[in-house]
């Protein structure tokens, strides 16, 4: 058994953070799912942009589409669709065998529609539309707008990754939204079986910007929590997660068939040189969640990772850890507002640059 597949048997399911057409052509993504229990993928702009600008295989339909009366972002599409249905169809037994587990292919609805509500409610459903797949996911960032349009999605039958979530304010938001819109869907007499959805909460990104703050402080209490944030604050989102989904208030719908809305880890590989480059895959393995992987540091958890079941080893700690960051004069909820704003600034590039490449 790989180390990646030895993940499994904690409840945790790994996803690959990367798609292009090559990677599906070559057989790698095939192998990828067959030799590491690979079970999904996600997609965002920057991953688009950096397949169709360096991998050959876009080449000659781009240039048939631009032969076409089509805006930039209709060419995009008319890559991309094709190449999450072909992945759609590739995990489809994942999605069967599971009974809807596992599966899932995710694409981004446009980021310059973050901040209004009804275009990304119109935009996913078109997208949704297009792929025609059961185990697709559409992905919509956790901004006000975002949630309103999470809320609807779900109730539409949708299946929704919501991305870009940063702090406790976003979790919860994102999760009530989820119940209220399986609540609504049941409320009209529709099923709620068949509808899954995941919460997408980033790492690496929060260190990245809370050590600066803590190095600017200096202290050796501020030092000595660097690179333990996200961590600490992943862990406390869980419990979050646990006494949503197996308490009272979920259990009606849950009767009804529903599923809970798991947890996932992005922004998993590591930026700073001085952490071990497999730590956010390693202390965050846990039942009912899931951990979309870049290349490298699948890479990294292949060839040197330790599966462990660390969810919830230390939640104490990590909940000081928390406590000792106010202590400091840390803002959470603030930082991780910013780092959706952040975020969000850098969609909104790399989908530019895409409308650049199929102008």
């Amino acid at each position: 058994m790989s180390r990646i597949a030895a993940i499994k048997p904690f409840g945790q399911r790994i996803w690959l953070d990367n798609l292009s057409r090559g990677l599906l052509k070559s057989g790698e993504l095939a192998r990828l799912i067959q030799e590491d229990d690979i079970a999904g993928v996600t997609s965002n702009p920057a991953i688009f942009y950096k397949s169709i600008s360096s991998d050959p295989l876009y080449t000659g339909d781009l240039a048939e589409l631009k032969k076409q009366d089509l805006t930039a972002e209709q060419r995009y599409e008319a890559l991309v669709v094709p190449d999450i249905q072909a992945t759609c169809d590739l995990t489809a037994p994942l999605y069967r065998d599971t009974k809807g587990l596992d599966g899932y292919v995710s694409l981004e609805v446009s980021p310059h529609l973050a901040n209004d509500a009804q275009g990304t409610i119109d935009n996913a459903k078109r997208l949704w539309a297009a792929i025609a797949r059961p185990n697709a996911m559409i992905k919509v960032p956790a901004t006000s707008a975002g949630v309103i349009a999470f809320e609807e999605l779900i109730a539409s039958g949708i299946n929704v990754n919501i991305t870009l979530m940063f702090n406790l304010v976003h979790v919860d938001d994102v999760t009530n939204a989820y119940i209220r819109g399986l609540e609504a869907r049941v409320a009209a007499g529709q099923p709620v079986d068949h509808i899954r959805a995941v919460a997408s909460v980033f790492l690496s990104r929060v260190d990245t910007l809370i050590d600066k703050k803590l190095e600017a402080i200096g202290s050796a209490e501020a030092k000595a929590l660097q690179g333990k944030v996200a961590i600490s604050f992943v862990k406390v989102a869980y419990q979050h997660y646990k006494k949503l989904f197996h308490g009272s208030r979920f259990a009606d719908l849950k009767a009804k068939g529903a599923h809970p809305q798991r947890l996932l880890w992005a922004s998993t590989g590591t930026k700073n040189a001085a952490f071990r480059d497999t730590m956010y895959v390693e202390e965050l393995i846990g039942p009912e969640t899931v951990n979309t992987v870049p290349d490298a540091t699948l890479d990294a958890f292949r060839d040197h990772g330790v599966a462990a079941d660390k969810l919830e080893t230390n939640t104490e700690a990590a909940v000081e850890v928390m406590a000792q960051l106010r202590k400091l004069g840390i803002n959470y909820n603030l930082a991780g507002e910013q780092l959706q704003v952040d975020g969000l600034k850098l969609f909104d590039e790399a989908f530019d640059k895409l409308l650049e490449l199929t102008k």
